[in-house]
């Protein structure tokens, strides 16, 4: 039986989206290994998981087992195992199986792109609307300047996979609703799960303006 190829991983205390930087700062032992592993590989690639319980430092952590691919664009190695990365975050996967941390955590991953299914351009349009009137309300709550539309939502991908997690991107939406978009079949369940999010983040923002002092 041939040995499936194991992918290095990087568990977060947060969900990292495909199109998004990564910028990471590195020093624990186990860490800095894996870096250097990855520099010193072809492709240096590695996965990025949600923990669902637990903390990045020191181990013993639950993960998720839905991520995405960081591939490293820059790096700076600080000496002593510290290095402060810039990262790409790519294509998104499964975990097939969990392997020991040795020396730091590692898997067998498998693509997962987008299941089909249709999502119409009005739906987005509302939803982007929605988005924008949002991010309207909290920053008139904050007594902020907004920045034009177009410069705040950035210039969006035409397909709908990708153009949701953009737009997630732009929303202050939590670890948990973050990987729901993320971990969302496809395209109609990414919308749905985008717009559950964007609907809680409004109703509280606004019952939070609204309560007494």
């Amino acid at each position: 039986m041939t040995a499936q190829p194991t992918t290095p991983m990087f568990p977060l205390q947060s969900a990292l989206l495909p199109g998004e930087s990564l910028p990471l700062r590195v020093f624990e032992p186990r860490y800095a290994a894996l870096v250097r592993a990855c520099l010193d590989s072809a492709d240096p690639a590695f996965g990025v998981v949600l923990i669902a319980r637990g903390r990045e430092v020191g181990g013993g952590d639950e993960r998720n087992d839905v991520g995405a691919l960081a591939r490293i664009v820059q790096f700076a190695d600080h000496g002593g195992g510290r290095y402060q990365l810039k990262c790409s975050v790519q294509e998104r996967f499964q975990v097939t199986e969990w392997l020991p941390d040795d020396p730091f955590p590692r898997a067998v991953i498998r693509d997962w792109p987008d299941e089909p299914g249709d999502v119409g351009a009005a739906d987005l349009a509302v939803l982007e609307d929605d988005i924008w009137s949002l991010l309207e309300f909290l920053a008139g709550a904050r007594e902020i300047q907004l920045a034009s539309r177009s410069a705040v939502l950035g210039e969006l991908p035409e397909e709908p996979g990708p153009r949701l997690y953009a737009l997630a991107g732009c929303v202050p939406i939590g670890p948990a609703d973050r990987y729901a978009v993320l971990a969302a079949p496809g395209p109609a369940q990414r919308l749905a799960a985008l717009r559950e999010a964007v609907e809680t983040v409004d109703a509280m923002a606004r019952f939070q303006a609204t309560a007494p002092d």
